[in-house]
């Protein structure tokens, strides 16, 4: 309904928000040098006067030829003006402020269609001031007045905007404008963002910043606004740096027209709150949701005052009654209109298999996916539309499944997934020479703070099952089993989609990882094809799934995941199920109780490791394995790139087809191999790790990985990935692999000894860490009566002297070996030089031990006849590095 007041000019009412810290500094009171040492005993100077503040304008003049929006906020709008009516009753009262973004730059992070930060908020007003604040919901003390206040004063709210009132109250209803412009401020602290990505102070350009549109909605109103961010100048750079000091370079965006100037699309959602809220369900440890958590002081029995509720949609059934019913409300995702024709389709399927869990639990169509029309006049980032996204960026590879929830409850209430198109053609094999954990890899992750997101909330599926995608096109079409625009291929393609959708649905109805779900199938069922397309490769689709491609000459099963497990549909139950009140705690523990069937294995971020620099130790909970024995798997991968090596070494070109494809396969058979070596080594000094609560039946916590599993794992370690034989490559094939020479992405010939260092470098990093010493060195106290252990001298020893083999034969030392020594040397030189606070002293004793018995053999190698010069002088520049670095380890000795 429009309403039309009368006209009049209204001066802008925002202001800047001065940060807390500048405005303490400025009001603090500084000494001055001379001042009486007794203030008291000064005269007093008279008081400033201050003249009196104008009062604000009537409502009606405000308004003037302005047209009304009614909403949950109420707004007005005139030429592009815009004023939030603010009734009394909404002050004081909390509600979800979230932040989306609609249109970004387009690379390192800063992409559109990405769910952004929410506060629960309230309208506070000081006489003619209004203040939105953020309320401080980690520390409660519910239902106690006494603590309550205690926790109000001891734990700060925080400030997103303040200020002055654009209208005196109405005069009937008594309702306050304020002008909407402050949201061209940033409250989303998304220039945090760009400096990280660009490493550049771009500023915030008000100027030519503007409020869009607005929608409304009875509980929602969602403002879209263009913030338009300029830099005057882009630096003059000085020479490239090396090493960390690289990074901080600015580094402009190269997708732009004018690398000076852009435009970043918002839209504020301000969302009412559930008028009932949501009963919470208590988070159990054995599986994995989202939580949302915070410290209840009134509780003073629980050691761990900590309360976590899982993240879940409210979902109830039409009838409860009813064995099997509908949902009052479903869950409803809109397939966003950007999402290619050719892809809606995997997209719809991957969102609807979810039903099948619900399905088990009583409910009847609990989700639904449907598509947005081309010509809607609503965007599908506000807060009334949980949404599947397609973006596009020109180094987007990534998914993501956020959420909005209530703080209170848990209840989500919001959602969109974010897919990137680059992911779907990285499954065509559009990825080349992108190494993983590079200098742009890096800034990307370091935009996600603006989020506010804790790590675990991260999800990189999309980006890493394109690298595995890849890998698996390359090798199917190595053997014919594919061709680029036949059907086998766009099957392929499609099961990815719906793989990577699936996995990301589960993200927005509340679960987390489990990174120990690929265990839950044996090794030998990979092979049935029957049994993996009717229950996958997986126990969930919420592990990182390596494709299940089998060796040539074996029975080949399902390469793609492409349906739920038994975890998944275990989630959930727990999630979901409906309960009465009094029943539910003990439904909930019955169900979390199946956490020691092997099916429902379970492992989160953490246990993988990766995470703020924790190092993982369980050997069955990793990202990209297949199989109850990781182990097996690792060793399968090997032969898996040594097979697409010999197959593109031995096909001949043919004329006109991308003059990228051999070098693309090439390189995509080391990616699987560095993660192989990583996790293969994580068996040495490996503990297994379960979640049993405590009871009669709880089995141990942790087991440590059997001596013979730690040796077999080692064997392969140093056996075949230290081995230069299984890095040939023909001369003729590696001169016959170009670069791109219109885009210039990569520059020069294939460096197969840098790819074999990267390998190499991730078995010496694990097998030579802290965190690997420590965990061997302890084992004793872990192993039963009479079980056998491997100790550190025997690890130690054995890699020496794998990597050192050629010192005990003679003869010539090939350059993958001596570059393999270099590497084994520089992490002992700097042992022993350097020392370590994190390595225990017995490790230090060891490798001292160690480089004193390797400087003998050196020198009986020198005295032996015979080989290159190139080897001689490798031998005695080692020997020299060496003899140093135990003279700086003496001369270090306390």
């Amino acid at each position: 309904m429009a309403m039309h007041a009368t006209d009049l000019f209204l001066r802008p009412a925002w202001r800047i928000v001065m940060p807390a810290a500048l405005a303490f500094s400025l009001g603090a009171c500084a000494s001055t040098p001379g001042a009486p040492a007794d203030a008291a005993s000064a005269p007093a100077s008279p008081p400033a006067t201050r003249p009196a503040p104008a009062s604000p304008q009537a409502f009606a003049e405000v308004v003037k030829g302005a047209t009304r929006e009614d909403g949950h906020l109420p707004t007005w709008r005139r030429d592009d003006k815009v004023w939030i009516e603010l009734a009394p009753a909404r002050l004081g009262q909390p509600f979800l402020l979230t932040i989306n973004i609609t249109g970004s730059v387009g690379q390192r992070g800063l992409y559109a269609s990405q769910m952004g930060r929410s506060w629960l908020v309230e309208w506070r007003r000081m006489g003619d001031r209004l203040q939105l604040i953020a309320l401080n919901t980690a520390v409660r003390a519910d239902g106690d007045a006494a603590l309550s206040r205690a926790v109000r004063e001891g734990y700060s709210d925080s400030l997103l905007a303040a200020l002055p009132l654009a209208s005196a109250p109405h005069p009937q209803h008594q309702a306050v404008l304020v002008d909407a412009s402050f949201l061209l401020g940033d409250i989303a602290g998304y220039g945090s963002a760009i400096e990280s990505a660009f490493r550049l102070s771009y500023t915030l350009d008000r100027a030519n910043s503007q409020i869009e549109r607005v929608r409304q909605s009875e509980r929602l109103t969602a403002v879209q606004v263009r913030q338009h961010h300029t830099v005057p100048r882009l630096p003059v750079l000085p020479p490239a740096a090396n090493g960390p000091a690289a990074v901080a370079r600015p580094s402009p965006p190269t997708v732009l027209p004018d690398a000076r100037s852009f435009f970043v699309d918002l839209v504020y959602n301000f969302l009412a709150l559930p008028e009932q809220p949501m009963r919470p369900r208590a988070a159990d440890p054995r599986l994995g949701h989202f939580t949302h958590a915070h410290t209840d002081l009134t509780r003073d029995l629980p050691v761990q005052p900590r309360v976590h509720h899982i993240a879940r949609w409210r979902l109830e059934k039409a009838d409860p009654m009813a064995e099997r019913s509908p949902p009052r409300e479903p869950i409803v995702f809109w397939l966003d209109r950007n999402i290619p024709e050719r892809y809606r389709e995997a997209v719809r399927a991957g969102v609807l298999e979810w039903n099948l869990a619900f399905e088990r639990i009583g409910f009847v169509g609990a989700i639904e996916a449907r598509q947005q029309p081309d010509d809607a006049d609503w965007d599908n980032m506000d807060a009334r539309h949980a949404s599947i996204r397609w973006y596009v960026g020109i180094d987007a590879a990534s998914a993501r499944g956020p959420h909005h929830a209530d703080p209170r409850t848990g209840e989500i209430l919001d959602a969109d997934i974010a897919i990137a198109d680059l992911f779907a053609r990285g499954a065509r094999r559009f990825i080349v020479d992108t190494p993983r954990g590079s200098t742009e890899e890096r800034l990307a992750e370091l935009t996600a703070a603006w989020r506010g997101e804790g790590a675990p909330a991260a999800c990189h599926y999309a980006r890493e099952v394109a690298a595995e995608a890849q890998f698996a096109w390359e090798l199917l079409e190595a053997r014919g089993d594919i061709v680029p625009d036949g059907p086998q291929a766009e099957a392929f393609v499609q099961a990815v989609i719906k793989d990577v959708v699936m996995h990301e649905v589960g993200h927005a109805l509340g679960l987390k990882h489990n990174f120990k779900a690929s265990t839950a199938v044996s090794f030998a069922r990979l092979g049935d094809a029957a049994y993996t397309a009717a229950r996958g490769t997986s126990g969930s689709v919420m592990d990182y799934n390596a494709y299940n491609i089998a060796p040539a000459g074996q029975p080949q099963g399902a390469i793609v995941n492409t349906t739920l497990g038994p975890y998944d549909y275990w989630a959930i139950e727990y999630a979901y199920r409906p309960f009465a009140s009094d029943e539910e705690v003990q439904g909930l523990a019955r169900i979390a109780a199946r956490s020691g069937e092997p099916a429902l294995a379970y492992a989160d971020d953490f246990d993988a490791g990766g995470l703020g620099g924790i190092e993982s130790f369980d050997p069955l909970a990793n990202r990209f394995d297949l199989g109850d024995d990781p182990l097996t798997y690792y060793e399968r991968r090997l032969v898996l790139s040594q097979e697409l090596w010999q197959r593109v070494q031995a096909r001949e070109p043919q004329a006109g087809e991308d003059p990228l494809r051999a070098r693309r396969a090439m390189l995509s058979g080391f990616g699987p191999l560095r993660t192989s070596a990583d996790l293969a080594a994580k068996y040495v000094g490996g503990m297994v790790q379960v979640r049993d609560l405590p009871g009669p039946r709880a089995r141990p916590t942790y087991t440590p990985v059997a001596a013979a599993e730690q040796r077999r794992a080692l064997t392969f370690l140093t056996r075949h990935l230290f081995s230069e034989d299984n890095f040939r490559f023909r001369p003729e094939f590696l001169r016959s692999l170009p670069t791109d020479y219109l885009d210039r992405n990569v520059a020069g010939p294939v460096s197969v000894p840098e790819l074999v260092r990267s390998v190499q470098a991730t078995v010496l990093d694990r097998l030579l860490s802290a965190g690997t010493a420590t965990r061997v060195l302890e084992m004793p106290l872990y192993a039963s009566a009479g079980e056998p252990v491997m100790g550190l001298d025997e690890v130690y020893r054995r890699l020496q002297a794998a990597v050192w083999s050629e010192l005990r034969r003679g003869g010539e030392i090939a350059p993958l070996r001596r570059q393999l020594q270099r590497e084994h040397l520089q992490r002992l030189s700097a042992l022993l030089t350097r020392g370590s606070g994190a390595l225990p002293a017995d490790a230090l004793s060891l490798q001292g031990l160690l480089a004193r018995e390797l400087l003998a053999e050196l020198d009986h190698a020198l005295r032996r006849p015979g080989g290159s010069v190139t080897t001689r002088a490798h031998l005695e520049d080692s020997r020299a590095l060496l003899a140093r670095s135990l003279d700086a380890s003496f001369l270090r000795q306390p």
